[in-house]
């Protein structure tokens, strides 16, 4: 007897439908076989689902067992085909019957006594199963929460194989998992931090509150304890609140790297990811032998803060270079090619020299001019190009640091002045034919030319600029885009010199040391 079970394979962040096959051959002798590209994950489930099936009650439901995960020819390396191959066998073997299993889409691994574990890209399953037009999925019920945000989809959570198998045969009735998406916004919505912690460095968060205005990647320099990390950690709490499908993106890559805690249904607050300098150029952009997204993905929709930005391995750095410029990252493999979004904001952060007291008035630097150059060219002038901003972080005077509260702007009052930029940029894009503008920083250059026209004095002033400080074609239309930000926070239907002349300022690394 032949049975049919549907389950998805994942590829990347996502999923592909996948068909577990079983046939039993009652009465003769033989062996199990599973077959269909599985690696040792997959091929170790036999032993757990007999031990699974035993514990639970059933039998194995013959000698010769013949188990195909379809299509054949895409590698399957994950131990959430258990439960889809224990029901597909049980239905071979005619131990129950069921009308309802083509609606369903099973995912799960099994453990010994037949409890149902969790596993990775639930999301994404669900996201095939509405896609598919299937009446719903059965999961493991730490990913239901998760699994149940996608809408008009019924997510079943079981907890262990007989679970399953009751409602399968509707002799266990179980509720659809639901999820309240605005209680979830409103509860995990909130940050803990705040800019008003930060003591001084108001011309920094002056420069971040423009970066987040228009979605610009910011380099700051500093010397140690100056509050680069406080600054970049307290970003997120400017931008603007994730939207609904935003969110789905970002969790969408948590869910699958297994990273979201049990059951965890959204990221509700935009991701901030620090990784180490030490950090592979796999882990931080993804790949490996099973493509995975790294920490850039991660960063998707929210921050990706590189503090001590020179000592990262120079061929690492270059690796961001693209995702910078796309807003994705490709993965090219012999058999497939993958993408991974990582649509973020880069918040770097370095020391002005190797002993970092370079530009500090109280403390005397040690290095060499040779020795601060060769720390400066660890970073490519590509790269540099790359990053909007360049701000001085300098250190806080005794006064500022025994400042009161309420000196010091808080991130509300940042917020307001990002929000409306956001605002004028969201009526300003909507018109436009190229959907994935949404704010200043991804303008095209053609856009850069329609929305970002001077006057007489910012001709003269960026003509200046751009003679002295030998500032690039790219460098020029990010000038440019700086400035229309600039212009959008004081609600200026053009560009005038005193933003331009702002932004020029921001290009701190186009200027000697």
């Amino acid at each position: 007897m032949i049975s049919r079970v549907h389950s998805s394979i994942l590829q990347g962040i996502d999923a592909v439908g996948c068909e577990v096959e079983a046939d039993v051959s009652i009465g003769q002798s033989g062996e199990i076989k599973l077959v269909g590209l599985a690696d040792a994950a997959v091929k170790e489930s036999v032993s757990r689902i007999q031990a699974a099936l035993r514990n639970s009650g059933y039998r194995w439901p013959g000698p010769k067992v013949t188990i195909n995960l379809a299509p054949a020819d895409v590698k399957k390396d994950t131990a959430a085909f258990d439960l889809p191959i224990a029901v597909a066998c049980m239905l071979a073997g005619g131990m129950f019957a069921t009308e309802k299993i083509d609606d369903y889409l099973l995912l799960g691994e099994l453990a010994l006594d037949g409890r149902v574990r969790p596993v990775r890209g639930a999301l994404a399953t669900a996201m095939l199963a509405a896609g598919t037009k299937r009446r719903g999925l059965i999961v493991p019920a730490e990913n239901a929460a998760e699994a149940a945000v996608v809408r008009d989809v019924e997510v079943i959570p079981v907890r262990f194989l007989t679970d399953a198998v009751g409602f399968l045969t509707d002799e266990l009735p179980v509720e659809p998992r639901a999820v309240d998406l605005e209680s979830v916004f409103a509860v995990s919505g909130r940050y803990d931090v705040d800019f008003a912690d930060v003591r001084g460095q108001e011309s920094a968060k002056r420069a971040l509150t423009v970066a987040a205005a228009g979605h610009h990647n910011v380099l700051m320099i500093g010397p140690p304890g100056s509050g680069k990390t406080m600054l970049a950690q307290r970003l997120p709490t400017i931008l603007p609140p994730l939207t609904l499908p935003e969110s789905l993106e970002t969790t969408r890559v948590y869910s699958a790297r297994g990273l979201l805690e049990p059951g965890q249904s959204l990221l509700a607050v935009r991701p901030v990811r620090t990784p180490h300098h030490s950090a592979s150029p796999a882990s931080l952009v993804g790949g490996g032998a099973i493509p995975q997204p790294g920490e850039i993905s991660l960063a998707h929709h929210g921050v990706l803060f590189l503090d001590e930005f020179p000592e990262f391995p120079r061929t690492t750095l270059e690796m961001i270079r693209q995702p910078l410029e796309d807003g994705c990252v490709t993965i090219p493999r012999v058999h497939s090619t993958l993408n991974f979004p990582a649509r973020i904001m880069l918040v770097a952060a370095m020391n002005p020299c190797p002993c970092g007291y370079y530009t500090d008035p109280q403390r005397p630097c040690k290095c060499s001019p040779g020795a601060i150059e060769r720390y400066m060219g660890r970073i490519s002038g590509p790269l540099i190009d790359r990053i909007d901003i360049h701000v001085e972080v300098p250190p806080v005077p005794w006064r500022q640091l025994r400042a009161g509260d309420g000196d010091g702007q808080s991130s509300a009052a940042m917020r307001e002045q990002v929000l409306r930029a956001r605002q004028v940029q969201r009526r300003r894009f909507d018109g436009e034919p190229r959907g994935q503008t949404t704010t200043n920083a991804t303008m095209s250059p053609r856009q850069v030319r329609r929305h970002c026209k001077l006057d007489a004095a910012g001709e003269t002033l960026l003509k200046q600029a751009m003679t002295e400080m030998g500032l690039s074609a790219r460098a020029h239309d990010k000038v440019l885009r700086i400035a229309r930000t600039l212009a959008d926070m004081e609600g200026c239907e053009s560009v005038a010199a005193h933003h331009l002349a702002e932004a020029v300022q921001y290009r701190r690394l186009d200027r000697r040391l």
